[in-house]
Parts: C-alpha cells; sequence; structure tokens
C-alpha cells in the first residue's frame, strides 16, 4: 500500500499532517505505535522499512500475552515522519481525531543479521512472504514478535501475536494510556484543541467544530454508557472488492444466537443490546423491498413504515435488524410493537446490526467487524427510523450490569471475527438475558365458571425431543381488547382432543394456589405462538408466576422449543476449540457426555418410536467400523442426530440401498427393489429401468425411513439426483472428482478450478468431501432440465477443466485408460445414478462423513478424516446445512451455455 495513497485521502491545506521525510539514523530501523481516536478507537503500528512506515491499525492495541491473536489490518505507507505526529486531524478529513505516540523504539529481525540495509532487505522478503518474525526496543513493548498474515479474513487482515519469552505477560500493556513523547492521555490531548502537535513542536489551528445534534423524532434508546467497538480505518472499498460475487440470497432466514446463564469478558467479543421487538431481515433491490420475519412473513404492510423508508434506497443490500417501539425513556416495549397497528400507537425505530449482502457482493463469509464497517459506511441516514444499532467494545459483566440497571432485555456477545451463517443458532452469537422470557405455544386456553371474561387462562405448551410437553398456564398480562382479538384467533383452532400425548391436570393445586378455581379446558391446534415472562421453571417443568408479553406472529409454533441457558464458560470454550479448529480444516471429537443419542448404550435390542411407527434395532454392540470401534449402535445415533440436516436431501427421492449387514469389511449388495420388503408405512416408487426391469423403489420420506435403511445395514445413504414428482429432471448437476494416483491436494486444486469456471460464467456451486479420495461439485439446476442436459453441461465445464490441467485430469472413464489421471466424471448425471448423499458415512476406515465445506475449506492440508462420525455432529450445529442452495432456484442451462461459450471459446 504505497505513499500515494497516503496523500490522495489527505487535503494537508486542513490538517498539519506530515507529507514526507525520510530517516537519518544509519544503524537501526525505527518503530512506533500510535494510539488513534478517530471514528474507531484503534492503536497503528508502524514499522520503518523503503524509507516508509508499513502500517497497520490494530483494533483492539498490542498484547503481551503469547495466547492472545490481535486482528491487524495493513493500511497505507506513511511518510517517515509521520512517527512523531501527535495532535488532533481536523474533523471531515481522512482519520480525523486524535493521536498520540503510544510507544516508539527500534526494531529488527529475530535472526541475527548485521547492517541496517541488509536487516531491511531480509525483514521485506517475510513482509512478502506473508510472515514478519521482529524483535522490538520500545518504550513498552519488548522482545519478539511476529505478523502473520490470515487467508478467509481480506487480503489486508494481519495478526500481531507475541512470542513466549521473557517480556511476556498476562498483563493488559494498553492500561499504560499516556504518550511516551509527551506523557498526555488521548483525553488530555483532545482538550489541547487550540494545537497540533507536528515533529514534536506545536502549530495553533482552529478548534474542529463538532456536528450540531440532529433533532430526533423518536428518543434515542438508553444504552450502557461505554466505548464504542469501532474497527480501524478498514479499507471499505478494497473488502468489498475482493468479496465474492453473488446474487440476492432468498429464502434465508437470519442467524440466532445461543442462550447462556452469565454474562462474561473477552476481548475478542463485542457487545450489544438485545432489543425486545420482532428480528426482520430487509431485502432491498432496485426499490423493490421485502421486510421478512424469522418465519419468512411479510412485514411490509404491518409496519408500512419501515417498508416506505427502505423502499426509497438507493442502495441494493440485505440487512438484518431488529424492529421495535421506543417508549418517551427509549427503552423498547414488546407489548407496544404487538399491538401496533398505525403511527398513533408509536413510532417504530429499525435497528439494524448486519450486512448480510451488498451490491452483487456476499458478505457472510466476511469478519463480523469488516461487515460491520461497511453497514455503517454505506447505511442511508435519510430518516431517523432507521438506525445503526451500537457495538460496544466493553467489559460484557459491566455491560450486562448497566443493561440491567437500565431495565433492558438483555445484551448479545458477538465474535469480533463471527462470520454469519443463516437459519443457524451460531455459539458466536451468544444472548445473556435480565429477565426470564420464553416463547410458547398456546395449546388451549381455560375459562372459570361465572367470569366475564373471553377466557381466564392460557395453556403453554413447548417442544421436547420433537413431543408437544405442557409447561403451565398464564392468567395476567391480558387486556379485555387484547383478549376479544385473541379469541377470534382461537375459535377456527378449537379441537376436542388434547393435543398432548398425556393429559396435563390444569386445575392442579400448588403450595402457591392450594385451591385453584375449577376450569374448563378448551383445547386448540399447537399453532399460534406468544412470550410469556416467568420467575423460574418448576422441577416438573412448569413455568411459574409467568405474564403474558404478546403474540408471536414471527415465530412458528414448530420452532418453539424450551429455551434453557447453556454455562457460559463451556460454550466458550467450545467456540474458542471451533475456532482454533477453522484454521485447519479439522474439528476435534466432542466429548461423549451430554450428547443427546436415540438408543442407550446398553441394550443389544431396542425399540423406538419415530414419526408414530414402531422400529426396532437388534445387534447394537456388532462393529462396524473395528479399526475405529464404531458400533451399529453409533450409527443409528449419528443418523438420528444428524436427521434433520440429511433429509431434505432424501426427501421425495428413490433410494439405492448399498447394504453391509456385517460392517465394512464384510460383504456388500445393493438392493434397490424393496417390494414385499418394506414396512406397510414406507412409501415406495415403481420404476421401470432402461434394461427393462421392473422395481419398486424406497422412497426417502422421514427418520423413520431413515433408521429403517440403516437398520438394514445401509451405512451410507444414495438417494436419486430427481425426485419423484419430476423423475426425469434432476435438482442439480454433479462433476464427481475421481482420482487414481492423485494426491489429495490436486484433487483440492482441480475443485477450485472447477469453482473458478463455474464463477466465470456466474454459476453458483456446492462442494463437499466423498467421504473416501475425490470430492463432488453439484450446481443447481431447479429440476427444469432433463438428466442428458444435465450430462451435457458437466461435460463443458469438465472439458474446459481438463484442458487447463491436462497433466493429471482426464476424461476417460477407462480405468485401464486412464494412466493414473484424475477422472473428472459428468456421467454420473443419468437416470438412477446415485452417489452419497450430504451428511452421510461412509463404509471407509475412519467412519468418514461425506461433508458439505465452504469453499475457503477446500484448501491443502484438508483431508477426509477431518469429519467423522466423532465431530461432525459438533460441526453441524455450528456451521448448519452448507448444502443448501443446491435445492434452490437453479440456473438458466441454455443462458450460462452461451455465456460459457463467450468466455471460453
Amino acid at each position: 500500500m504505497s505513499l500515494e495513497k497516503y496523500a490522495q485521502k489527505r487535503d494537508f491545506t486542513k490538517t498539519a499532517e506530515p507529507k514526507s521525510g525520510k530517516s537519518k539514523d544509519k544503524d537501526k530501523l525505527t518503530f512506533v505505535i500510535q494510539k488513534h481516536d478517530a471514528t474507531r478507537l484503534h492503536y497503528d503500528f508502524r514499522l520503518e522499512m523503503e524509507g516508509v512506515l508499513k502500517s497497520w491499525a490494530v483494533p483492539k492495541g498490542p498484547s503481551t500475552d503469547p495466547q492472545t491473536k490481535r486482528l491487524a489490518m495493513m493500511v497505507e505507507d506513511h511518510p517517515y515522519d509521520y512517527r512523531t505526529f501527535e495532535g488532533i486531524i481536523p474533523e471531515g478529513e481522512y482519520g480525523g481525531g486524535t493521536v498520540i505516540v503510544w510507544d516508539e523504539g527500534t526494531y529488527e529481525p529475530i535472526e541475527e543479521i548485521r547492517g541496517k540495509k541488509e536487516q531491511e532487505k531480509y525483514l521485506l522478503k517475510q513482509l512478502k512472504s506473508g510472515s514478519l518474525k521482529i524483535k522490538l526496543h520500545g518504550e513498552k513493548l519488548q522482545g519478539e514478535f511476529a505478523l502473520v498474515k490470515t487467508h478467509g479474513m481480506g487480503d489486508n487482515a494481519w495478526l500481531l501475536i507475541k512470542h513466549n519469552d521473557d517480556f511476556a505477560s498476562k498483563k493488559d500493556i494498553t492500561k499504560e494510556d499516556k504518550s511516551v513523547l509527551s506523557g498526555k492521555t488521548i483525553t488530555v490531548m483532545e482538550k489541547t484543541s487550540d494545537k497540533v502537535w507536528h515533529s514534536n513542536h506545536e502549530e495553533t489551528i482552529e478548534k474542529p467544530k463538532k456536528k450540531a445534534a440532529s433533532k430526533k423524532k423518536v428518543p434515542e434508546p438508553a444504552e450502557p454508557d461505554e466505548s464504542i467497538a469501532e474497527t480501524a480505518d478498514i479499507d471499505v472499498a478494497a473488502i468489498l472488492k475482493k468479496a465474492p460475487k453473488a446474487k440476492m440470497p432468498a429464502g434465508i432466514k437470519p442467524m440466532l444466537a445461543t442462550l447462556v446463564d452469565e454474562p462474561f469478558d473477552d476481548p475478542d467479543w463485542v457487545y450489544e443490546v438485545k432489543w425486545d421487538g420482532y428480528r426482520a431481515l430487509g431485502f432491498i433491490n432496485k426499490g423493490e423491498v421485502e421486510l421478512l420475519s424469522r418465519n419468512k412473513k411479510t412485514f411490509n404492510e404491518k409496519f408500512y413504515p419501515i417498508h416506505d423508508i427502505l423502499s426509497n434506497w438507493k442502495i441494493n443490500a440485505v440487512i438484518d435488524g431488529e424492529i421495535l417501539v421506543l417508549n418517551d425513556e427509549g427503552i423498547s416495549n414488546f407489548g407496544n410493537l404487538q399491538n401496533w397497528r398505525s403511527e398513533a400507537d408509536g413510532e417504530l425505530v429499525y435497528y439494524v446490526f448486519d450486512l448480510l449482502w451488498y451490491e452483487g457482493k456476499n458478505l457472510m463469509g466476511l469478519p463480523l467487524t469488516q461487515r460491520q464497517a461497511i453497514l455503517k459506511d454505506i447505511l442511508p441516514a435519510e430518516d431517523d427510523r432507521v438506525r445503526l444499532s451500537k457495538v460496544f467494545d466493553a467489559s460484557g459483566t459491566d455491560f450486562f450490569n448497566a443493561a440491567e440497571r437500565m431495565g433492558l432485555e438483555g445484551i448479545i456477545a458477538k465474535k469480533a471475527d463471527s462470520t454469519y451463517s443463516p437459519d443457524v443458532r451460531s455459539k458466536e452469537w451468544l444472548k445473556i438475558k435480565v429477565s426470564k422470557r420464553q416463547e410458547v405455544i398456546i395449546a388451549g386456553f381455560t375459562k372459570n365458571a361465572d367470569t366475564p371474561k373471553q377466557f381466564s387462562s392460557l395453556l403453554l405448551a413447548v417442544y421436547e425431543d420433537k413431543a408437544l410437553r405442557y409447561v403451565g398456564k398464564v392468567g395476567t398480562g391480558f387486556s379485555d381488547s387484547v383478549q376479544k382479538e385473541m379469541m377470534a384467533q382461537f375459535k377456527p383452532l378449537i379441537i376436542d382432543k388434547s393435543p398432548f400425548d398425556e393429559i396435563p391436570d390444569v386445575n392442579k393445586p400448588s403450595r402457591f394456589r392450594p385451591n385453584p378455581p375449577k376450569a374448563k379446558a378448551i383445547w386448540l391446534k399447537p399453532e399460534l405462538v406468544c412470550e410469556v415472562a416467568f420467575s423460574e421453571v418448576t422441577s416438573d417443568g412448569v413455568f411459574r408466576h409467568p405474564s403474558f408479553q404478546g403474540m408471536r406472529e414471527d415465530k412458528k409454533a414448530k420452532d418453539v422449543v424450551r429455551e434453557v441457558a447453556a454455562p457460559t464458560e463451556d460454550v466458550i470454550e467450545a467456540t474458542e476449540k471451533q475456532q482454533e479448529d477453522k484454521h485447519t480444516a479439522a474439528i476435534k471429537p466432542p466429548k461423549q457426555k451430554g450428547r443427546k443419542t436415540l438408543l442407550n448404550p446398553t441394550d443389544e435390542t431396542q425399540v423406538r418410536k419415530i414419526n408414530g411407527h414402531d422400529l426396532k434395532f437388534t445387534h447394537l454392540s456388532k462393529i462396524y467400523w473395528p479399526e475405529d470401534k464404531v458400533t451399529k449402535r453409533d450409527m443409528f445415533n449419528y443418523y438420528y442426530q444428524a436427521a434433520e440436516y440429511i433429509l431434505p436431501y432424501l426427501k421425495d427421492r428413490p433410494m439405492s440401498l448399498n447394504r453391509f449387514p456385517n460392517g465394512i469389511h464384510g460383504p456388500s449388495f445393493y438392493q434397490k427393489d424393496v417390494k414385499d420388503k418394506a414396512p406397510d408405512w414406507a412409501k415406495t416408487f415403481p420404476y421401470t429401468t432402461s434394461e427393462g426391469e421392473h422395481k419398486e423403489y424406497l422412497i426417502g420420506t422421514d427418520e423413520a425411513s431413515l433408521l429403517w435403511m440403516a437398520s438394514l445395514g445401509c451405512i451410507e445413504m444414495n438417494p436419486w439426483f430427481s425426485r419423484v414428482q419430476s423423475p426425469d429432471n434432476p435438482d442439480y448437476c454433479v462433476i464427481d472428482l475421481d482420482p487414481d494416483k492423485n494426491t489429495f491436494d490436486q484433487v483440492i486444486e482441480t475443485a477450485q478450478k472447477v469453482r473458478e469456471v463455474l464463477d466465470a460464467v456466474d454459476v453458483p456451486s456446492f462442494c463437499k468431501t466423498s467421504g473416501s479420495t475425490g470430492m463432488h461439485i453439484y450446481i443447481p439446476i431447479g429440476a427444469k432440465y432433463d438428466y442428458d442436459q444435465s450430462q451435457m453441461f458437466a461435460r463443458i465445464i469438465v472439458g474446459i477443466v481438463n484442458k487447463q490441467l491436462p497433466g493429471y485430469t482426464t476424461l476417460e472413464r477407462m480405468v485401464a485408460n486412464r494412466k493414473g489421471k484424475m477422472y473428472l466424471d459428468f456421467l454420473q448425471n443419468r437416470p438412477g445414478a446415485t452417489i452419497a448423499g450430504p451428511y452421510s458415512l461412509r463404509p471407509k476406515e475412519g467412519a468418514t462423513v461425506s461433508m458439505p465445506l465452504h469453499w475457503d475449506e477446500v484448501k491443502p492440508g484438508l483431508t477426509m478424516k477431518h469429519f467423522t462420525i466423532f465431530n461432525s455432529i459438533d460441526r453441524l450445529k455450528s456451521e448448519g446445512d452448507l448444502f443448501k442452495g443446491v435445492l434452490g432456484k437453479g440456473i438458466d442451462l441454455e443462458k450460462t451455455i452461451r455465456k460459457t461459450q463467450s468466455v471460453f471459446g
């Protein structure tokens, strides 16, 4: 990043920053760290090289703890004379704010190299390689440090790491907050408003005028008085340029936070207010706006003022935020929002806290700090009713205490480098509630004798282990008008039979109400959702002292489960381990304690009711993977836990049953015809093969069909590419990379080449390990074309790849003719052909899984054994379903082929 960029960003008639300069020291290289309170408080780490200061912005400042890695964003070179600059950069200029010299001194390579020129030459090579190892001799920082370039966070992202030497310490060095030149803190320097420091001398300048506070139609919410977490001078344009191109996402749901039991302090996390409103994703595209709830219901008409504001925006974006109504003190009230009908009921505010997509670029894979920086840069500010939600870099405990004092619902903690995972309850976003609240299903209501009210109490339920559980009743928090509205919703849902398997005693006395009034229960279809506050949960799972807060039109009943706050310490520890694992693409095996399983660990034969059908599981201790000591029981438990991720790729698809009744080393065989063999409840599909054979294929439907297949010894699941509704039209096209004498790194290189070709013609692609030796790349085509057309397209793509990688790839199907090269298999795209589906186990040593990947995980060092029966459930909980897009709308094949011919000839 050259000095030209530095000059381009500054008007030297308005700022006293230096333009240039040159070192006069012939023996030593200089370093300086400047503390800079600009839009975002940060530290600028600068190293003398090539006559300039190579510079990195370090948001949280340097650390002397080797266990703490600090993000360092490389910015433009600064002139050498900048090393002594202290003072105020006028508002409106680039980096406007206050600067002090926090530390300075000399530095050298860790390796002993004599002479400044030779040291500089050596360091420049390290800089180019992305790993700079230096020894600092400063007033505050001493000893060995490393600057290491990261991957997957943008070209300018590095990590600043302290080596474990005599100067390493757990002490927070940033608490030494005075300038080593002037002895002033940032606050004191800012008050010296009629001076600007320049090369150790003062110049008098006009005091920068602060902007007048804008008039607010709605009060700002009461927020804890802590410093705002801002990322230092992030080059938004550079990040957007590198972000992957993508069409605006459709049909996605927001990323969710995990409930934990107490606040915590961690420098790698930032904090936000937990708003008491409706979560809403905003899709803005060429003036067309869709404002959607968590369960994809439209808010366009319900919250029309927000929709109207977004409709006037001149940008195209997908944003995430919360809609709420603020009271006069700036506190949100869910009841006010739930009863909102027009602007007479209060003024709506949409607090936006994340940016998923912007002007043709997918931003979900970027770190949170970068997404927030872009959001701050692009968010229109024309109307105060759409606001940027503030992020606080504070003590989590203090922030929570302040939220509690102010009457807020709670706080949200987010890992500063977390990526955005739609429809996933992530452990990198955590919620800590001040008061106990829970969404519940309304399963019925009661009406006491002689009461004039519409009803006396609501009968509440949640789902636990996919069964409806009674959690008590609530009789407070309703006005007469609210009850009347609710009763209108209840009437079409009244049923004769209780929706619970075990009918609860709704008149059961308690020590708080030993003689409750007798009331009749009227049952409802469990479809409506409301929210209650409560004091605690009793030992039998019932809410104590519940109070009705409002209806939740944005939540689906099937998604309402009992929320149990996880121990904060355990979640943080798990998150840190997952973060470490991401750098190597490996996930460590989970601890067995606490895993939810279908079958108990002792009984050899067990019967379980699955989807209303009794399934019998036998010989559960039989070893299926001898080298890994994995049993048949382990296989059942895996498929039970992974079912929600696997079933979308089995549903309505004929299945080829690849049976291994005695484990991976025993005899195996394919079974396609299940006529007279499948249970009565199983669905089948009659099909005549190209050879004229008539078969009844099993259709994947639900967990019962999945586990029945597993009970036959089907270690892997092999679904058709098409569904029974359109058997000749596949939902996706598949390219199967089948190596012979190739290394897996060559498989990875080939997969990335396929992606590169597809990206060049704007075709989305999704990759997964085969779980054996190769990789599979899926392209959504939406059942709009037949198998021949799908195969033709795959043939075109692999032909281009083969021309680019002729040394070790081939289109030769016959193994004997491949000469050890990797087969780019396009012929899988034919009726009845199958490969192991997403998340399927494989009959291979290691008990591997065919695992969908982020494309940035497809890099050298990846192996099949990174994804196994031992760790895949934890990965799925963390990453969610990465393969959802293959079941999407699909490409326009004719248009794509024309573009492919245009690009590649």
